[in-house]
Protein backbone atom coordinates (compact mmCIF):
# COMPACT_ATOMS: atom_id res chain seq x y z
CA UNK A 1 0.00 0.00 0.00
CA UNK A 2 1.29 3.54 -1.11
CA UNK A 3 2.45 6.08 1.71
CA UNK A 4 0.80 9.26 1.53
CA UNK A 5 2.89 12.55 0.74
CA UNK A 6 1.33 13.61 4.28
CA UNK A 7 1.86 10.40 6.12
CA UNK A 8 5.78 9.97 5.27
CA UNK A 9 6.91 13.71 6.36
CA UNK A 10 6.01 12.87 9.84
CA UNK A 11 8.10 9.39 9.76
CA UNK A 12 10.84 10.96 8.62
CA UNK A 13 11.07 13.91 10.98
CA UNK A 14 10.72 10.73 13.67
CA UNK A 15 14.25 9.53 12.56
CA UNK A 16 15.79 12.76 12.72
CA UNK A 17 17.67 12.93 16.08
CA UNK A 18 17.13 15.56 18.44
CA UNK A 19 19.30 18.06 20.87
CA UNK A 20 19.55 16.65 24.56
CA UNK A 21 18.41 19.16 27.29
CA UNK A 22 22.18 19.52 28.35
CA UNK A 23 23.84 19.55 24.91
CA UNK A 24 21.34 22.57 24.42
CA UNK A 25 22.01 24.11 27.65
CA UNK A 26 25.65 23.73 27.15
CA UNK A 27 25.47 25.00 23.59
CA UNK A 28 23.59 27.67 24.86
CA UNK A 29 25.93 28.98 27.32
CA UNK A 30 28.78 28.57 24.17
CA UNK A 31 27.01 30.88 22.48
CA UNK A 32 26.59 33.46 25.48
CA UNK A 33 30.38 32.90 26.48
CA UNK A 34 31.38 33.41 22.52
CA UNK A 35 28.75 36.75 22.59
CA UNK A 36 30.56 38.41 26.05
CA UNK A 37 33.71 37.43 25.20
CA UNK A 38 33.64 38.80 21.02
CA UNK A 39 32.36 41.90 23.25
CA UNK A 40 35.67 41.94 25.58
CA UNK A 41 38.50 42.31 22.28
CA UNK A 42 37.37 45.54 21.05
CA UNK A 43 36.90 47.07 24.83
CA UNK A 44 40.44 45.40 26.21
CA UNK A 45 41.84 47.21 22.68
CA UNK A 46 40.25 50.45 22.79
CA UNK A 47 41.07 50.66 26.75
CA UNK A 48 44.75 49.30 25.75
CA UNK A 49 45.12 52.27 23.37
CA UNK A 50 44.26 54.58 24.85
CA UNK A 51 46.77 53.78 27.84
CA UNK A 52 49.19 53.87 25.47
CA UNK A 53 48.10 56.78 22.94
CA UNK A 54 46.02 59.44 25.52
CA UNK A 55 49.08 61.74 27.89
CA UNK A 56 48.24 61.93 31.38
CA UNK A 57 45.24 59.40 30.72
CA UNK A 58 46.44 57.41 34.23
CA UNK A 59 46.35 59.87 37.65
CA UNK A 60 48.18 59.21 40.74
CA UNK A 61 52.13 58.40 40.80
CA UNK A 62 54.01 57.85 38.15
CA UNK A 63 55.24 54.22 38.96
CA UNK A 64 51.49 53.18 38.74
CA UNK A 65 51.13 55.21 35.03
CA UNK A 66 53.68 53.38 33.68
CA UNK A 67 52.94 50.01 35.15
CA UNK A 68 49.82 49.98 33.75
CA UNK A 69 50.77 51.73 30.33
CA UNK A 70 53.28 47.74 30.36
CA UNK A 71 50.06 46.23 31.27
CA UNK A 72 48.59 48.13 28.10
CA UNK A 73 51.23 46.88 25.69
CA UNK A 74 51.14 43.16 26.65
CA UNK A 75 46.98 43.61 26.47
CA UNK A 76 47.08 45.26 22.66
CA UNK A 77 49.46 42.68 21.08
CA UNK A 78 49.52 39.44 22.84
CA UNK A 79 46.53 39.08 25.30
CA UNK A 80 43.05 40.53 23.25
CA UNK A 81 44.52 38.97 20.13
CA UNK A 82 45.21 35.46 22.04
CA UNK A 83 41.51 36.13 23.48
CA UNK A 84 39.99 35.95 19.60
CA UNK A 85 42.53 33.93 17.83
CA UNK A 86 41.30 31.17 20.08
CA UNK A 87 37.92 32.08 19.68
CA UNK A 88 38.51 31.14 16.24
CA UNK A 89 40.10 28.18 16.75
CA UNK A 90 37.89 26.65 19.35
CA UNK A 91 35.13 27.26 16.85
CA UNK A 92 36.98 23.92 15.02
CA UNK A 93 36.49 21.99 18.41
CA UNK A 94 39.65 22.08 19.38
CA UNK A 95 40.42 21.49 23.05
CA UNK A 96 43.93 23.51 23.39
CA UNK A 97 42.09 26.24 21.94
CA UNK A 98 39.25 26.41 24.88
CA UNK A 99 41.84 25.95 27.75
CA UNK A 100 43.55 29.05 26.25
CA UNK A 101 40.63 30.76 25.93
CA UNK A 102 39.42 30.70 29.99
CA UNK A 103 42.97 31.40 30.60
CA UNK A 104 42.91 34.49 29.14
CA UNK A 105 39.80 35.47 30.41
CA UNK A 106 41.38 34.96 33.83
CA UNK A 107 44.19 36.84 33.39
CA UNK A 108 42.08 39.81 31.97
CA UNK A 109 40.18 39.58 35.51
CA UNK A 110 43.28 39.27 37.62
CA UNK A 111 45.00 42.28 35.74
CA UNK A 112 41.87 44.75 35.23
CA UNK A 113 41.01 44.48 39.04
CA UNK A 114 44.06 45.98 39.56
CA UNK A 115 43.09 49.19 37.12
CA UNK A 116 39.74 49.54 38.76
CA UNK A 117 40.52 48.53 42.27
CA UNK A 118 44.04 49.85 42.42
CA UNK A 119 43.83 53.27 40.96
CA UNK A 120 42.28 56.65 41.69
CA UNK A 121 39.29 58.26 39.05
CA UNK A 122 40.53 58.70 35.63
CA UNK A 123 39.27 59.41 32.21
CA UNK A 124 39.53 55.21 31.40
CA UNK A 125 37.40 54.59 34.70
CA UNK A 126 34.15 53.15 32.77
CA UNK A 127 36.20 51.28 30.31
CA UNK A 128 38.17 49.70 32.88
CA UNK A 129 35.11 49.03 34.75
CA UNK A 130 33.65 47.51 31.77
CA UNK A 131 36.46 45.30 30.91
CA UNK A 132 36.31 44.18 34.10
CA UNK A 133 33.13 43.25 34.55
CA UNK A 134 32.40 41.87 31.23
CA UNK A 135 36.38 39.54 31.65
CA UNK A 136 34.27 38.37 34.53
CA UNK A 137 30.92 37.10 32.97
CA UNK A 138 32.36 35.97 30.24
CA UNK A 139 34.90 33.75 31.98
CA UNK A 140 32.01 32.31 34.19
CA UNK A 141 30.22 31.52 31.29
CA UNK A 142 33.48 29.88 29.47
CA UNK A 143 34.19 27.63 32.63
CA UNK A 144 30.55 26.58 32.96
CA UNK A 145 30.41 25.26 29.30
CA UNK A 146 33.23 22.96 29.49
CA UNK A 147 33.01 19.94 28.81
CA UNK A 148 35.31 18.88 31.57
CA UNK A 149 35.03 15.50 30.92
CA UNK A 150 35.73 14.92 27.10
CA UNK A 151 38.61 17.95 28.09
CA UNK A 152 39.94 15.09 31.10
CA UNK A 153 39.17 12.09 28.08
CA UNK A 154 41.79 14.13 25.67
CA UNK A 155 44.32 14.55 28.30
CA UNK A 156 44.58 11.73 30.38
CA UNK A 157 47.59 9.77 29.08
CA UNK A 158 49.26 12.06 27.30
CA UNK A 159 49.82 14.96 29.82
CA UNK A 160 52.58 14.52 32.63
CA UNK A 161 50.33 15.38 35.51
CA UNK A 162 52.82 14.80 38.24
CA UNK A 163 55.27 17.30 36.91
CA UNK A 164 53.22 19.75 36.00
CA UNK A 165 51.23 19.18 39.67
CA UNK A 166 54.90 19.65 40.86
CA UNK A 167 55.27 22.82 39.68
CA UNK A 168 52.10 24.22 40.53
CA UNK A 169 52.81 23.40 44.07
CA UNK A 170 55.93 24.91 43.95
CA UNK A 171 54.73 28.27 42.59
CA UNK A 172 51.79 28.12 45.66
CA UNK A 173 54.46 27.26 48.18
CA UNK A 174 56.63 30.09 46.79
CA UNK A 175 54.22 32.92 46.38
CA UNK A 176 51.83 32.25 49.81
CA UNK A 177 55.11 31.67 51.58
CA UNK A 178 56.36 35.21 50.63
CA UNK A 179 53.03 36.77 51.28
CA UNK A 180 52.12 35.10 54.45
CA UNK A 181 55.54 35.75 55.96
CA UNK A 182 55.42 39.59 54.87
CA UNK A 183 51.90 40.15 56.22
CA UNK A 184 52.67 38.47 59.33
CA UNK A 185 56.11 40.65 59.92
CA UNK A 186 53.69 42.88 59.38
CA UNK A 187 51.60 42.48 61.89
CA UNK A 188 54.32 41.81 64.52
CA UNK A 189 57.10 44.88 63.51
CA UNK A 190 54.33 47.72 61.14
CA UNK A 191 56.89 47.40 58.15
CA UNK A 192 55.15 47.78 54.99
CA UNK A 193 55.47 44.51 52.75
CA UNK A 194 58.12 45.26 50.29
CA UNK A 195 56.10 44.21 47.27
CA UNK A 196 57.46 42.86 44.14
CA UNK A 197 60.70 44.18 42.10
CA UNK A 198 58.07 46.97 40.61
CA UNK A 199 57.71 50.23 42.13
CA UNK A 200 54.27 50.35 43.78
CA UNK A 201 52.57 52.54 46.11
CA UNK A 202 51.23 50.52 49.37
CA UNK A 203 47.32 50.42 47.67
CA UNK A 204 48.13 48.49 44.81
CA UNK A 205 50.94 46.04 46.95
CA UNK A 206 47.77 45.22 49.43
CA UNK A 207 45.78 44.39 46.74
CA UNK A 208 48.13 42.34 44.95
CA UNK A 209 48.69 40.51 48.22
CA UNK A 210 44.81 39.76 48.56
CA UNK A 211 44.24 38.60 45.55
CA UNK A 212 47.31 36.29 45.50
CA UNK A 213 46.47 35.00 48.86
CA UNK A 214 42.55 35.29 48.41
CA UNK A 215 42.24 33.78 44.23
CA UNK A 216 45.96 32.56 43.10
CA UNK A 217 47.42 30.86 45.63
CA UNK A 218 43.90 28.60 46.00
CA UNK A 219 43.44 28.31 42.39
CA UNK A 220 47.07 26.77 42.10
CA UNK A 221 46.85 24.64 45.73
CA UNK A 222 43.49 23.05 43.96
CA UNK A 223 44.78 22.86 40.30
CA UNK A 224 47.92 20.69 41.51
CA UNK A 225 45.72 18.58 43.79
CA UNK A 226 42.85 17.74 41.23
CA UNK A 227 45.09 17.33 38.48
CA UNK A 228 47.80 15.21 40.48
CA UNK A 229 44.45 13.09 40.85
CA UNK A 230 43.78 13.21 37.38
CA UNK A 231 40.16 14.64 38.06
CA UNK A 232 39.01 16.59 35.21
CA UNK A 233 38.57 19.69 36.83
CA UNK A 234 42.16 19.71 37.47
CA UNK A 235 43.24 19.93 33.38
CA UNK A 236 40.81 23.00 33.33
CA UNK A 237 42.28 24.71 36.46
CA UNK A 238 45.20 24.29 35.74
CA UNK A 239 45.04 25.64 32.18
CA UNK A 240 43.29 28.58 33.56
CA UNK A 241 46.29 29.18 36.43
CA UNK A 242 49.05 28.08 33.66
CA UNK A 243 47.70 30.31 30.52
CA UNK A 244 46.65 33.81 33.09
CA UNK A 245 49.91 33.24 34.99
CA UNK A 246 52.16 33.26 31.85
CA UNK A 247 50.66 36.20 30.44
CA UNK A 248 50.95 37.92 34.18
CA UNK A 249 54.72 37.06 34.21
CA UNK A 250 55.25 38.82 30.58
CA UNK A 251 53.33 41.89 32.00
CA UNK A 252 55.33 42.03 34.87
CA UNK A 253 58.51 41.85 32.78
CA UNK A 254 56.87 44.56 30.48
CA UNK A 255 55.88 46.92 32.73
CA UNK A 256 59.77 46.62 34.84
CA UNK A 257 60.92 48.08 31.09
CA UNK A 258 58.20 50.97 31.21
CA UNK A 259 59.33 52.14 34.48
CA UNK A 260 62.69 51.88 33.79
CA UNK A 261 62.31 53.58 30.87
CA UNK A 262 60.98 56.14 32.20
CA UNK A 263 63.05 56.90 34.92
CA UNK A 264 60.91 55.78 37.84
CA UNK A 265 62.76 56.64 41.21
CA UNK A 266 63.93 53.21 42.86
CA UNK A 267 62.40 51.43 39.34
CA UNK A 268 65.13 48.48 38.04
CA UNK A 269 64.28 46.74 34.77
CA UNK A 270 64.96 43.30 35.71
CA UNK A 271 64.03 41.17 38.56
CA UNK A 272 66.88 38.38 39.45
CA UNK A 273 63.76 35.74 40.34
CA UNK A 274 61.53 36.22 37.64
CA UNK A 275 63.58 33.94 34.91
CA UNK A 276 62.81 31.45 37.15
CA UNK A 277 59.52 31.88 37.68
CA UNK A 278 58.66 32.69 34.01
CA UNK A 279 60.61 29.68 33.15
CA UNK A 280 58.32 27.33 35.28
CA UNK A 281 55.08 28.83 34.05
CA UNK A 282 56.05 28.51 30.55
CA UNK A 283 56.74 24.91 30.50
CA UNK A 284 53.57 23.65 32.41
CA UNK A 285 51.77 25.79 29.88
CA UNK A 286 53.87 24.21 27.32
CA UNK A 287 53.27 20.43 28.31
CA UNK A 288 49.64 20.93 29.41
CA UNK A 289 49.01 22.62 26.26
CA UNK A 290 51.06 19.83 23.42
CA UNK A 291 48.87 17.33 25.70
CA UNK A 292 45.48 18.88 24.51
CA UNK A 293 46.75 19.54 21.30
CA UNK A 294 48.04 15.73 20.74
CA UNK A 295 44.98 14.23 22.06
CA UNK A 296 42.99 16.30 20.00
CA UNK A 297 44.45 15.27 16.55
CA UNK A 298 43.80 11.76 17.60
CA UNK A 299 40.61 12.30 18.72
CA UNK A 300 39.59 14.36 15.57
CA UNK A 301 40.96 11.07 13.45
CA UNK A 302 39.39 8.69 15.25
CA UNK A 303 36.17 9.80 14.79
CA UNK A 304 36.46 10.79 11.30
CA UNK A 305 37.47 7.00 10.52
CA UNK A 306 34.14 6.03 13.09
CA UNK A 307 32.28 8.31 10.42
CA UNK A 308 33.88 6.65 7.32
CA UNK A 309 33.12 2.98 8.70
CA UNK A 310 29.86 4.30 9.14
Amino acid sequence: MAISRHEAVPRAAEREPTASPVAARQGARWRAARVTSWTLVPLALLASLAGLLVEDLYTGPASVEEMLRGYDLVTLTLAAPALALSMLWAGQGAVRAHLVWVGVLAYFVYTYALYVFGTPFNDAFLMHTAVFGVSVFALVLAVSALDVVGVAERLAGRTPRRLISGILGLLAVGLGGMWIYYSAHNAVTADLPPGSALVEPEIIVHLGIVLDLALLVPAYVLAAVLLWRGAGWGYVMSALVLVSGTLHQISYMVALLFQAAADVPGAVAFDPFEPVIALLFALATALLLRGAGRTGRRAVTRRRAGTAMR
